[in-house]
């Protein structure tokens, strides 16, 4: 699998069926190929299937599936077509479908509340044109694809996903396997979407790749391959020195297990040295924790003038707080001239009263923190993750991580990156003090903002896979991710 993968909005995937309809000279061609596509993964994953239950739509997603349905039918399954009264096929290349899966000797049964018992049910009810809310007599069919409890196989997209944002308003199909057309679908690799796709696969449908000419692609997914692409064998003759010195700065009264996780991830991920700014009664505990980090117990931001001088990057905000100590430090930390990397409070504190950054700054908000960023709801964030992290890079002009499944890096001028990595376990306080102390380590020893970012979120992500395999997901603890940062920084050493 390639370690980075572009993936498309819906406006680039409509051009896409409409080039390669061109190519093919018919768009009946494209619609055939698709529904040909789909009757061979079925045969791939779940060969011993006997009975095919496909439910369609009155789109061309429904084409889709009439034209899986005749392929099942000549290959000697037991079929059934379901569609609900009302979805007539309302395209020429839908009806067309329809009719030859007839003379195959195909029968279309209307809903009546319940499937009929199957091996695999097919969702062929709405593709890449549904970006609302299911009516009423979809959210039917969607709940009977959803109480049957075993395979469900999506072509293109779960009904009710929304392909461009991964929104999904009311409900979706919850799949077992989806498999995209043409090319991956932007909306699938992040947010809501991610809990209705099962493993996503993709068809080229056997199209030129000169289709894609003139068409941008709007994101590209990381996968867990493109860290050795990032983290290279260091000289033999490396120091310290070379591998850059982070202050950390946070651990207001009550919070210095924050700072605690954000400089020793630092270590963990290869920095030569770790400074740690924090109140006073924080100093001892950290200390005994982890020597290696040189803690200051400071009072006032006066007492940070001099730890600036040796630092190359900041890390600004674990378990900062919004105290008047927090915010003096914050204050020091956002003018201090170097490069910064902003979390948790200082994200807060910044959302109260909005300042210009240096391009190079990375911030990195949950979607709570990012709605406080835009003045908006939650939810507003979590509806279109890609608009969000867009939304916050034009307000503040700089590079933002957007946290949660399937977290998003988004930077100026430079196309979005999406993780395909990290578990439901790493919802866990802590997690986003760990990934500052990653994205900072890495930005000392040299990577520039946005590749630090995106090296770090992936980094992050994928330790947290590693520890999660060691024991399950629930119970998982921000520190479980120490050792498999420091692996996971060394791809191919003792792997």
């Amino acid at each position: 699998m390639p370690h980075a993968v572009a993936l498309y909005d819906n406006q680039a995937l409509r051009a896409l069926e409409a080039n390669a309809s061109a190519e093919l000279g018919d768009a009946y061609g494209l619609m055939r190929r698709a529904g040909q596509a789909a009757w061979r993964h079925l045969l791939t994953h779940w060969p011993q299937a006997q009975r095919i239950v496909v439910v369609c739509g009155p789109g061309n997603n429904g084409g889709d599936g009439y034209v899986l349905a005749t392929h099942a039918l000549q290959g000697g399954r037991s079929v059934h077509v379901v569609r609900h009264e009302t979805h007539v096929p309302r395209g020429e290349l839908a009806r067309r479908a329809l009719r030859e899966f007839e003379v195959a000797g195909g029968h279309v049964d209307i809903f009546t509340g319940a499937l009929p018992a199957a091996d695999v049910v097919v969702d062929a009810l709405f593709g890449i044109g549904l970006t609302r809310a299911p009516d009423k007599t979809a959210t039917e069919l969607i709940d009977a694809i959803n109480v049957y409890s075993g395979t469900v196989f999506a072509l293109d997209v779960p009904s009710g996903v929304d392909a461009d944002s991964g929104n999904v308003q009311g409900v979706a199909v919850r799949a077992t396997s989806t498999l995209q057309f043409l090319a991956p679908h932007r909306g699938l690799a992040t947010g809501a979407a991610l809990d209705h796709c099962g493993d996503l696969d993709t068809a080229s449908l056997g199209i030129d790749a000169a289709i894609f000419a003139g068409i941008a692609a709007s994101a590209q997914v990381l996968h867990a391959g493109a860290l050795s692409d990032w983290l290279q064998p260091r000289k033999r003759n490396n120091h310290k020195g070379d591998n850059g010195h982070v202050l950390c700065i946070g651990g207001d009264h009550g919070s210095g297990g924050a700072i605690a996780l954000c400089a020793e991830a630092a270590l963990r991920c290869g920095v030569g040295l770790a400074s740690v700014a924090t109140r006073g009664g924080h100093v001892a505990m950290l200390l005994a924790q982890r020597p290696e980090t040189m803690v200051h117990g400071v009072g006032r931001a006066a007492d940070l003038h001099a730890l600036f001088e040796h630092a190359d990057v900041v890390a600004l905000g674990p378990g900062l707080g919004q105290s008047d100590w927090s915010a003096d430090l914050y204050d020091a930390a956002m003018t201090c001239g170097k490069a910064l990397v902003v979390d948790a409070d200082a994200l807060n504190l910044l959302s109260m009263q909005s300042r210009t950054l240096p391009a190079e700054t990375v911030l990195t908000p949950h979607p709570g923190e990012a709605a406080r960023l835009l003045g908006i709801a939650t939810s507003a964030v979590q509806g279109d993750r890609f608009a969000a992290a867009h939304a916050i890079v034009e307000r503040f002009g700089c590079v933002v991580v957007l946290k949660g499944a399937g977290t998003i890096i988004a930077a100026p001028d430079r196309i979005p990156r999406v993780v395909a990595a990290g578990n439901p376990g790493m919802a866990v306080g802590g997690m986003g003090d760990v990934l500052t102390g990653v994205i900072a380590a890495l930005r000392a020893q040299g990577f520039d903002a946005f590749a630090a970012a995106c090296c770090g979120a992936l980094l992050h992500a994928v330790a947290g896979d590693a520890a999660a395999r060691d024991g399950g997901e629930r119970g998982l603890l921000p520190s479980d991710l120490f050792v498999h940062l420091r692996r996971s920084s060394n791809p191919g050493a003792g792997q």
